[in-house]
């Protein structure tokens, strides 16, 4: 066990608002996209904590009552160290989380791969010891262009998580991390998105609020 993951969630409230539009033109209703967004950052927890290259998984999340799921999950917790500021709180918690555990190294993963296989997540971390032991790497998603993992041992942790965040990244000397790891590429915003990891294998809890939405059908 080599890494502490950071996982990101907002609120689920407020998160995934464009989880929008259902098939036949209906509209998803607050209370399924709030299932939805819910079931995508447990099950991305439960494969995190399935990962034998993971020590711990420290969720980052101001929803305390979401907190306390994660927590029953296996996961500790702590609030967004800055507002509105997603690489600003990830420093923080990457900070933490060395003070907690500190031999081992923070890993940046978004939370919302509902599809993640824990065998996808330990060999993109193998291959973060392997390629970049002292230095930063990434995991670009599946169009290229954004980032769903991102790792650097303290003090060289600076993520760029935002728009065209795979560039950025490449541009501050970050290592791309090679190997198919489809399912830890596919991160979901839209329904479209949802549909697309499907064939992937959804996680459990996933599966079955899609399943109550009429979206698996």
């Amino acid at each position: 066990m080599s890494f502490a993951v950071l996982l990101p969630v907002k609120p689920p409230a407020r998160g995934k608002s464009r989880l929008v539009g259902l098939p036949g033109g209906a509209a998803l209703s607050d209370a399924g996209r709030v299932a939805l967004a819910t079931a995508f950052a447990l099950d991305t927890a439960t494969a995190c904590l399935g990962a034998s290259s993971v020590g711990a998984v420290l969720a980052v999340t101001d929803d305390a009552l979401f907190a306390s799921s994660l927590v029953a999950l296996g996961c500790a917790a702590i609030p967004d160290g800055v507002t509105d500021d997603l690489n600003g709180s990830l420093r923080l918690a990457a900070a933490e989380a060395v003070r907690r555990w500190p031999r081992l190294r923070p890993v940046a993963l978004c939370g919302d791969l509902p599809a993640l296989r824990s065998a996808d997540l330990d060999a993109a971390l193998t291959d973060a010891l392997a390629t970049a032991p002292e230095g930063p790497c990434y995991v670009a998603d599946a169009a290229g262009t954004g980032t769903t993992l991102y790792s650097a041992p303290l003090p060289t942790f600076a993520p760029s998580y935002g728009v065209d965040s795979a560039r950025l990244h490449a541009a501050s000397g970050a290592v791309p991390l090679a190997g198919e790891l489809v399912s830890l590429r596919h991160d979901v915003d839209t329904l479209e998105d949802l549909r697309a990891v499907v064939p992937l294998g959804l996680g459990p809890r996933t599966t079955l609020a899609a399943a109550q939405l009429g979206l698996l059908v």
